[in-house]
């Protein structure tokens, strides 16, 4: 058999095992290892074998990934994500809608610090889906507004799947972290001029909440100084350039912690379990980083990323031909598989043609974590969807259907990222 072919054979076998619901990072590693060693030999199989683990493992820039899931759990456990939504809902409460687009908006904030889009998704289903149900929200909105708008944390700097973008290509991660920020708050705006919108004209679907004081709005917004403070040192101190975003999650998590230490809730066993989900979250990361490495090897070596990549050249299509064509592949992918398998299936193959495509990279980052974030809510796999019903007593066949808008949403905005790529570049070209 040629490369080429082992090489195909060896991604048939990964999406089947995947298919399987088999750990993702075990079966980049088996598939990886085996066809290695098939093409190059049993002893550089090995070889890889006892060195990719620890050589990845060890690699500075990794520690970015349990230091920003630390100060994530942190910041939800010292009660940041209830101090964003009250205030959120205190000043924006009273439109029609006010309770759902508060939930967009504290999703979107919380993100600033969470970096998780299930984790966002499980704290607010528990805020906000019963304070709009006790308003008479209607259910499908509701439902569908959580969902969403949990989606947001993982476009809102710092995102884990920027994080394994960046280090699977190479690209700055600061860079992608400062080109989601606009992007972010745009398609939040979107989500919430829809929920406006829908709310004003079917009234019942959302009624205003309570009015408040300006005294109350201004007490609660005062609640919400740690997580501005954390979001502008950690990305501000980015995009400025006085630390690397190693230095900034360190600086983070120092401040999450400081703050939970005197928030009024901190507990030994409370750090405990935050320390617990990090290390427990990063662990996962980190097999599936170590299994990338392994199937990056054995990709190269078929030399199937390069073939591919000159076979669509030679096409002579336009390059938002094809643009549309992996669009359509990834919502594809996007019902059957989550996004860490998106990402580590597809970047070493897809990153190669969309350079020579003429996309920026920074740019296709971005494109393609909101496709990822178009999966977290489609059938059958939606992630969200699970964690929301997880935390409700909500049929996941309603969840779904209160996100048919949103979807399109969506949609609409992919369509405005290819034309006008420099919401997303214009701030990174300022750094």
């Amino acid at each position: 058999m040629s490369e080429y072919t082992v090489g195909m054979i060896g991604v048939g076998i990964l999406i089947l095992f995947l298919f399987s619901r088999m750990p993702i990072g075990f079966v980049l590693i088996l598939v990886g290892f085996l066809g290695f060693s098939l093409i190059g030999g049993l002893k550089s199989g090995l070889g890889l074998l006892m060195t990719v683990p620890y050589q990845t493992g060890s690699f500075y820039p990794f520690a970015v990934i349990p230091l920003f899931l630390f100060m994530g759990e942190l910041a939800g456990g010292s009660g940041q994500s209830e101090n964003l939504y009250r205030a959120i809902y205190k000043c924006i409460g009273p439109l029609r809608g006010g309770l759902a687009i508060s939930t967009v908006a504290a999703c979107a904030a919380f993100g600033a610090v969470s970096g998780s889009s299930i984790a966002t998704a499980a704290i607010f289903g528990t805020i906000s889906l019963p304070e709009m149900r006790r308003y008479g929200y209607d259910l499908k909105l509701a439902v569908g507004t959580v969902a969403s708008g949990g989606t947001l944390a993982i476009l809102i700097p710092p995102s884990l799947s920027f994080l394994l973008y960046g280090l699977l290509t190479g690209e700055s991660i600061g860079k992608l972290f400062i080109a989601g920020f606009i992007p972010g708050i745009i398609l939040a705006s979107l989500l919430s001029a829809y929920i406006y919108t829908r709310c004003r004209l079917s009234p019942t679907f959302g009624p205003p909440g309570p009015s408040t004081s300006f005294k109350d709005k201004l007490i609660s917004v005062k609640n919400t100084w740690v997580t501005a403070l954390l979001f502008l040192v950690v990305i501000g101190g980015i995009w400025l350039g006085f630390f690397t975003p190693n230095e900034a999650a360190a600086i983070g998590a120092l401040g999450s912690f400081v703050h939970f230490l005197f928030s009024g809730r901190f507990s030994w066993s409370k750090t405990f379990t935050a320390l617990s989900s990090a290390v427990k979250a990063s662990s996962m990361i980190f097999l599936i980083m170590i299994g990338a490495t392994f199937f990056s090897y054995f990709l190269t070596i078929t030399k199937m990323p390069m073939d591919m990549t000159n076979s669509v050249s030679n096409l002579g299509l336009s390059p938002y031909i094809v643009l549309v064509a992996l669009t359509i592949i990834y919502l594809f992918l996007g019902c059957i598989l989550d996004s860490a398998g998106i990402i580590i299936l597809t970047i070493p193959i897809v990153y190669p043609l969309i350079k020579t495509l003429g996309f920026n990279p920074i740019w296709f980052g971005v494109y393609f974590t909101v496709l990822i974030e178009i999966g977290l809510i489609t059938p059958p796999v939606g992630l969200n969807v699970y964690v929301l019903a997880g935390v409700s007593d909500i049929p996941m066949e309603t969840i779904f259907r209160g996100i048919i808008p949103f979807f399109f949403i969506f949609l609409f905005f992919l369509l405005l990222l290819i034309i006008f790529p420099n919401m997303v570049l214009w701030l990174p070209s300022m750094m």
